[in-house]
This record gives C-alpha cells, sequence and structure tokens, in this order.
C-alpha cells in the first residue's frame, strides 16, 4: 500500500473524530507519549493545530496537563498507549480525583471481541477501563466513534457543570483505527449550559444570617477559584476575614487588607474560622490533609456553597447549604445583601500570629523559603512539590494575587508533580515566569522532565532544595525510636546534570546569593537549575 493509500485510509478515523471534538472546545495541547496503539490519535494533532508534548513518563504528562489545565482553564489531556502507559499515568489520575482537577484521559484498548482473551498481545491488560474507574470519576470503554465523541461531549458536561475529576476513554483499537460515521456537526462543541446560582430560598436565609453577623469569616477551596471577583466582592460586602485552602490560594488577593492566606494548618488562622458567628465556606470539603487537623470545629451558623451535594454536609454540617456554581451563586448572595462595604476589621494582630505560629513550627526551613520567595517576581507561577520546603513553608510564605499561582497536590501529595506541572503551566503561557520549587527527593521522581522542558525550548527556572534525602520521613523514624533507615540518599551534581540535559546549572553554597541566583535564572531564561545544598548554608 503507497502512503497516499494510507493517509486515505486513516483520512478520518474514530481518532481524528474525537480529537476535532476536543479541539472544539478549545484545547490547544495534549500530553503524552505516542505508542503502537495510538497512532491515530497522534495522526490529526498537526493538522488540527494541537501541541504535542512528549514527556518522559506517563505520570509527567498527567502533571503537565493539569499545570496546562490550571492556567487555561480548560480541561487537561493526556493521550497514553494501552497497558503500562495508561498504568503509567495512574499517579496523576489519583491526583486529579482527589484535587478535583479536570483531566480528560484517553487509550486505545484491545479490539472488540477481545476483551478478556489472556493470549499474550502487546500491552494486553486484564481490564484497563475497570483499573481506571477504580480512582476516576468514571472510565468507560466505547464501541463506536459515535459513542466516543459522546463520551468527550459527556466529560466536557461534567468539566463545565459539576465537581471537575478525571475521566478516561478507551477505545478499542479497531474501533480507533476504522473509519469515522460522525456527521461535522457532532464534532461542534455543545453550548455551555447556565452556571446554576443556588435555590433562592437558601441564598436568601444565607444573606439573612450572614447580614446579621458580626464576626463573619470566609473559607475558600479549590471550587471557587473561578469566583475571584465574586469572593472579593463579597468579603467587602461583609468585611470578612478570608482564610482559603492551598488549592484556593490566590482567590483573594493575599495583598488584600481582608486576606489571611492559605494557613489553615496553623492553629492561629483556624481559630479566626472557628470563632466566626457565621463562616461562609466556599467551594472546599475542607479535608484533613488541608487542616493537618481532623476536622474543623465551627462555633457559629455555617453557610456552605458548593457545586456537588455531597459536599454540603461533608466534613462540617452546613446551617445553610447551597448547591450551585462559585462564582454564580456569590454573585447572587452579593445581590442579596444590603449594599454599602463594612468596616475592615483590624487583623494585624491576627497575621501576627499566624506568622509566628508559622517561624515556629519550622524556622530554618521558613527562613529558607522568605529567602527564596525574595527572588521570585511578584507574577510568578510556582509549581510546588511535596516537599517540606513547600508544605511546612512556601504554601503559607508566597502571597499571590491571583488563584493557579502555587500549583500543589495538598491531599494526593504525591512526589514528582512540581516539575512536570511548571512544564505544563509555561506550554499554557508564556507572560508570567514559571518556576518550581522541589526538594532532591522529590526532584529524583521527575528528574527526566529536564529533557522535556529542553525539548520544547520552555523557560523553566527549578529551584532544588537539597536536605539530603527525605528529611521529614527521617525524623519520623526517629521520633518512633527507629534508627534511619532509606531516607539519607545519594546525591548527584545536581548542576553538572542540569547542564548534561542541556540546561544551565547553579550551586549556590552562601545563604546571601541564593534570592540574587534565582532571580538571575529566570531572567537568562531557558532551562535553569538552582540547586540549593542546606546543609552547605
Amino acid at each position: 500500500m503507497s502512503d497516499i493509500d494510507t493517509a486515505e485510509q486513516y483520512a478520518d478515523t474514530a481518532g481524528r473524530a474525537v480529537l476535532e471534538t476536543i479541539r472544539a472546545y478549545g484545547v490547544t495541547a495534549v500530553f503524552g507519549i505516542p505508542g503502537t496503539h495510538n497512532l491515530e490519535l497522534y495522526r490529526p494533532l498537526a493538522d488540527l493545530g494541537i501541541r504535542a508534548v512528549t514527556n518522559r513518563h506517563e505520570q509527567g504528562s498527567g502533571y503537565g496537563a493539569d499545570g496546562w489545565a490550571q492556567q487555561t482553564g480548560l480541561p487537561g489531556v493526556v493521550i497514553t498507549t494501552s497497558g503500562p502507559g495508561l498504568q503509567n499515568a495512574m499517579s496523576a489520575i489519583g491526583t486529579a480525583f482527589c484535587e478535583s482537577r479536570p483531566l480528560l484521559v484517553l487509550s486505545p484498548g484491545v479490539p472488540l471481541g477481545a476483551e478478556f482473551a489472556d493470549v499474550g498481545t502487546l500491552h494486553e491488560t486484564k481490564d484497563a477501563t475497570a483499573m481506571v474507574g477504580a480512582i476516576a470519576e468514571w472510565s468507560r470503554r466505547v464501541r463506536s466513534a459515535a459513542e466516543a465523541v459522546d463520551a468527550v461531549h459527556d466529560a466536557f458536561a461534567l468539566f463545565r457543570t459539576g465537581r471537575p475529576r478525571p475521566v478516561h476513554i478507551e477505545i478499542p483499537l479497531d474501533v480507533l483505527e476504522a473509519a469515522a460515521d460522525v456527521p461535522a456537526e457532532d464534532r461542534r462543541a455543545r453550548a455551555r449550559p447556565p452556571r446554576a446560582s443556588g435555590d433562592a430560598g437558601a441564598v436568601a436565609e444565607a444573606a439573612r444570617l450572614l447580614s446579621a453577623a458580626v464576626t463573619p469569616v470566609i473559607v475558600v477551596g479549590g471550587g471557587a477559584t473561578a469566583a475571584a471577583a465574586e469572593v472579593t466582592a463579597l468579603a467587602e460586602q461583609l468585611g470578612a476575614p478570608v482564610l482559603t485552602t492551598l488549592n484556593g490560594k490566590g482567590v483573594v488577593d493575599e495583598q488584600h487588607p481582608l486576606a489571611l492566606g492559605s494557613n489553615l494548618r496553623l492553629a492561629a488562622a483556624r481559630e479566626v474560622a472557628e470563632a466566626a458567628d457565621v463562616l461562609l465556606v466556599i467551594g472546599s470539603k475542607l479535608g484533613e490533609a488541608e487542616l493537618w487537623t481532623p476536622r474543623l470545629e465551627a462555633r457559629g451558623a455555617v453557610v456552605r456553597i458548593d457545586v456537588s451535594p455531597a459536599q454540603i454536609d461533608k466534613n462540617l454540617s452546613a446551617t445553610v447549604g447551597i448547591v450551585g456554581d462559585a462564582a454564580a451563586t456569590a454573585g447572587a448572595l452579593l445581590a442579596a445583601l444590603p449594599q454599602g462595604a463594612a468596616r475592615v476589621p483590624a487583623l494585624d494582630a491576627v497575621r501576627s500570629a499566624i506568622v509566628a505560629e508559622m517561624r515556629e513550627t519550622a524556622p530554618d526551613t521558613v527562613a529558607l523559603a522568605e529567602i527564596i520567595a525574595a527572588g521570585l517576581p511578584d507574577d510568578a507561577i510556582v509549581a510546588g512539590d511535596s516537599s517540606q520546603i513547600v508544605y511546612m513553608a512556601l504554601g503559607s510564605v508566597l502571597r499571590p494575587q491571583h488563584p493557579h499561582s502555587l500549583l500543589y497536590t495538598p491531599t494526593y501529595a504525591t512526589l514528582g508533580y512540581g516539575l512536570p506541572a511548571a512544564i505544563g503551566a509555561r506550554v499554557a503561557q508564556t507572560e508570567r515566569p514559571v518556576v518550581t520549587v522541589i526538594g532532591d527527593g522529590a526532584l529524583m521522581f521527575c528528574v527526566n522532565e529536564l529533557v522535556t522542558a529542553i525539548e520544547q525550548r520552555l523557560d523553566v527556572t527549578i529551584v532544588c532544595v537539597d536536605n539530603g534525602g527525605y528529611a521529614e520521613i527521617r525524623q519520623n523514624e526517629v521520633d518512633r525510636g527507629m534508627a534511619p533507615i532509606g531516607v539519607d540518599l545519594v546525591q548527584p551534581d545536581w548542576a553538572a546534570l542540569a547542564q548534561a540535559f542541556g540546561g544551565v546549572g547553579r550551586r549556590v553554597d552562601r545563604r546571601d546569593d541564593i534570592a540574587s541566583s534565582i532571580r538571575a535564572a529566570i531572567a537568562e531564561g531557558g532551562v535553569q537549575l538552582v540547586h540549593i545544598p542546606q546543609a552547605a548554608l
């Protein structure tokens, strides 16, 4: 068969129909690795104007897609091959589920009729759909191109109107490569449904409680990142201090007089929320991983707004629960309140108590984080990892003006997220500097993605805080009376490693040089690694 015949054979497959539909919703980049079975998902990308980012491991593809999604407001899309490629993406799928992030994973599957055959075909998997379905919002094995396209529309309906979580579409290989009988109109994006603003009676009751409140407080989670303007206006109308989870960080500009940051892990911040006579919670499940304590014990009335009915009483029962989109419902609530901004409460003493507790909890780590933050531009996007420098310090020290300025996974808390997430964020936009701050242990989980950043010609700065291994786990072992085992790790020459990949490496041995080295790396551009060996400081 000639190249022309082959091109004609694959001119309009199910793979193309699926990617055309995804492109119609505005997606301009996909993350993944081409493989033997997924080539018909790759064939149409260039023609459709979709950028293909080839990561060096599918876990990195999932985290890159997440970083991209947080900057664009669109779902991240991952293409894996069958079997091991899909399995490699499972940690990212689990992360997206726990952190409520929109992720669409496409994979080929065994041909129709070959399910559970167990005959030793390449990448044969017992039940890929069930495997992913165990940790995703849903996972579907389709039987036709039309079903595949419908599944894409269903995914975008979820991302637009429900709690965004990962979904997986498995397309049997024979379906994927066959001609698609899907009309052009069916491949077009469907109209966005109206945003639900909640039950009018519940909104009125919430407004009554809040208008009578003397010490109202707002807690904001990741479900409110698209409602920054509405939440800020609501806080100003009520004169209510605002605390956020890490996923909700920046929904209210942290330089705002009412902002108390993402400090719910600290007792001084939780006490502000617990002492409120009316506590308004928007888009958060108030999970233990964010609170660092089993639950928030509110002493006053509780108003909760969430797009998911299952969240209204989760971890804290609501006096008034409103099921609706965060922006639309906050807007409706604002309209129902008496007009005129309230007095801004004095919060300096509270801020001082929060900072004092933070510094007392981890003095050396916080001091280092403050130096790193001094080297970052105000508009930097920072991808963190599950490293002490981030969760013990930088998550509180940074004070961004916008949501999605700190990319992090506080609930799933996986290692290896920071670098690929930074890559995805940089692919999405070029206006703001992108930096990942990551521990040496976490960076070794994703160091292969350095070459992805080089290949994609991205400006990404990696700040590697090297504490010699898994320092927190080492302390956990000591606290249990154990001799440290498996936690003191051999380190590469990090600067030389970056250079071997084609980037620039900088080792910083003086504390006074940290901020200036970070600034110089960002200004120079390209892939830069700033290695900070804590033991040498």
